[in-house]
């Protein structure tokens, strides 16, 4: 790629990123920050750290981002570490398994969790059959405790990104270090935390700063179990007041400084240096076979997570089924009924195709940005080829709330972008929005490519005459094909079960993509939740063949598109 084409990606981009991620986040601090006279005031943003209800909704994000984070790394790192010393019957199987709750956004999800966990839900009518509760007086369970049940569907969905980099981490520790502190008496659990953890930091960070910011501005759980004092949900209900409210602007203004704030903390803690060890390849080190007490344990150990991480799962698919599920166990009987109804409701089939356009479009554009993107960074000695790296992966150290709330505000009649208005057509917008979100994955799963492909093939090409646009087409596309594939699938999937900027985007029925309309299902009486449930089992199939598809071509490199 000749000096100038690179010139070319590199302004181009930083032109694309200002008008679609600085803009709306600059919009948004004026409005947190400027009254309407254009006159600079922290009038607003100190008022939510003096208005009752504003503070109970950060601190209660924040207890559940604490909680989410934390119950998320206690899943992932048993798995991580058994799955990285020993070979064990299965281990394939259950490393594919483990993925699997990444497959459905948690606030469908939490369909099934309300069927099992309800006053009238399976757990209650178990209790009950056992003696154990008077089935006059049930539980309430989520009313009790819809804090608990956030928290643990954020971490049934995150882990995976925690266990992700853990693992690509672990695998890339000396064994040589271990040894040596084994030979100094330093084992078993002390030899965990002297060593290994510290080896391991960067990649625990690196995961955990992306699993604290999703599950902090999490929008769509809390949505789901009405559990409305959270910043995310204040949020939500203060954009019809958009025009006039400066509040709702304060708050997404906070999120975002203290979003930004831990990024950052974390880049200067932990991105700029790491420990120097020998390459694990070159060792003795590696996994071995696990004797039958220890294989048991390992499989006990994947098979339980699994098991409690696919309940809600398990829950969506028994309500889809279900002809009728109220006070009992099991559905009373199983039925197709709902997702024939699915298909001939108005807001299903439309939803599909919307998502579909919406989803396609967006992945087409991160890939032909994330491969020239990838290029100029792992191929050119373009000056601030970093600069352009940082700013590909930036957006996601930027909740998808901020940035959606952002495209709301500078799209308002009079903004320069009015005319993406989503209140007139969102279709452009939310493939922006989309594009933005999930630009990481494809320029990370590119540059993977670019570094283990050597350069020396495309110079060869030019050599033989070739012009350097060709060589990149003819030599090296085919040759890092599987990574493109790889990012590609996670990017166009995760994009068709976009939450937070479908839910905020999409205004008008006949645009509303999946994720919007099962919500919308969800509030309807009668046959609402079933057919809610029914479209997100079809959900629930297609992100399982991408993300499992995504993980046979990257295995362990998938991790390394989960950071910032």
């Amino acid at each position: 790629m000749s000096r100038q084409l690179s010139i070319f990606v590199f302004a181009f981009t930083a032109v694309f990123f200002l008008a679609f991620f600085v803009w709306p986040v600059a919009l948004t601090l004026r409005g947190a920050f400027f009254d309407v006279d254009g006159r600079f005031t922290v009038a607003f943003v100190a008022e939510i750290f003096r208005n009752p209800i504003y503070l109970d909704g950060l601190m209660n994000s924040f207890y559940m981002a604490i909680g989410s984070t934390g119950l998320s790394f206690a899943i992932a790192m048993p798995l991580a570490f058994v799955s990285d010393r020993f070979d064990f019957p299965g281990k394939a199987l259950f490393g594919g398994l483990v993925l699997v709750p990444m497959i459905l956004p948690p606030f469908v999800g939490a369909i099934g969790v309300k069927q099992m966990l309800g006053q009238a839900g399976a757990l209650n009518a178990f209790l009950g059959q056992i003696g154990l509760m008077d089935p006059t007086q049930p539980v309430d369970w989520l009313g009790q405790g819809r804090f608990w049940g956030v928290v643990v569907l954020n971490a049934l969905h995150l882990y995976p990104i925690l266990y992700l980099n853990i693992l690509a981490a672990l695998a890339n520790v000396d064994p040589a270090m271990e040894e040596a502190a084994t030979n100094l008496g330093c084992t078993g659990f002390r030899r965990f935390f002297r060593v290994t953890l510290p080896l391991i930091m960067p990649g625990v960070f690196a995961g955990g700063v992306i699993v604290f910011i999703w599950a902090f501005t999490e929008l769509g759980v809390p949505l789901m179990f009405d559990y409305n004092r959270v910043t995310s949900v204040q949020i939500f209900h203060g954009i019809k007041d958009i025009g006039g409210n400066p509040f709702p602007y304060a708050l997404v203004a906070v999120l975002m400084v203290f979003s930004a704030s831990l990024y950052l903390l974390t880049k200067v803690g932990f991105g700029r240096s790491s420990h120097a060890m020998i390459a694990k390849a070159n060792t003795a080190g590696g996994p071995r076979q696990a004797g039958p007490v220890t294989a048991a344990v390992c499989v006990i150990v994947f098979a339980g997570v699994t098991f409690f991480a696919v309940l809600p799962h398990i829950g969506v698919i028994l309500v889809a089924f279900s002809e009728d599920w109220y006070g009992s166990v099991l559905p009373s009987g199983f039925t197709l009924g709902h997702f024939e109804a699915a298909l001939g409701h108005p807001l299903t089939v439309p939803s599909i195709g919307n998502s579909l356009k919406y989803a396609g479009l967006a992945t087409f554009l991160d890939v032909v940005l994330g491969i020239l993107i990838a290029y100029v960074v792992v191929r050119s000695n373009l000056p601030g080829r970093n600069l352009l790296d940082a700013l590909a992966m930036l957006p996601l150290a930027v909740p998808g709330l901020v940035l959606a709330f952002g495209y709301l505000a500078m799209t308002q009649p009079g903004e320069f972008f009015g005319f993406l208005n989503p209140a007139v057509d969102p279709t452009l917008l939310l493939v922006i929005a989309y594009s933005v979100r999930r630009l990481p994955y494809v320029v990370r799963s590119a540059a993977a490519g670019y570094q283990q492909t050597s350069v020396s093939l495309e110079e060869a090409a030019q050599n033989l005459g070739a012009p350097p646009v060709k060589a990149l087409l003819r030599v090296t596309m085919p040759l890092i094909a599987a990574n493109l594939i790889a990012g590609g699938l996670l990017a166009f999937s995760f994009a068709m079960l976009e939450v937070s900027d479908s839910l905020l985007l999409a205004q008008k029925q006949v645009d509303f993509p999946i994720t919007k309309a099962i919500y919308e299902l969800f509030q309807l009486l009668g046959e609402g939740r079933f057919i809610a449930s029914a479209l997100g089992v079809w959900a629930m199939m297609f992100l399982a063949v991408t993300i499992l598809s995504a993980n046979s071509f990257l295995g362990k490199k998938l991790g390394a598109i989960f950071r910032v």
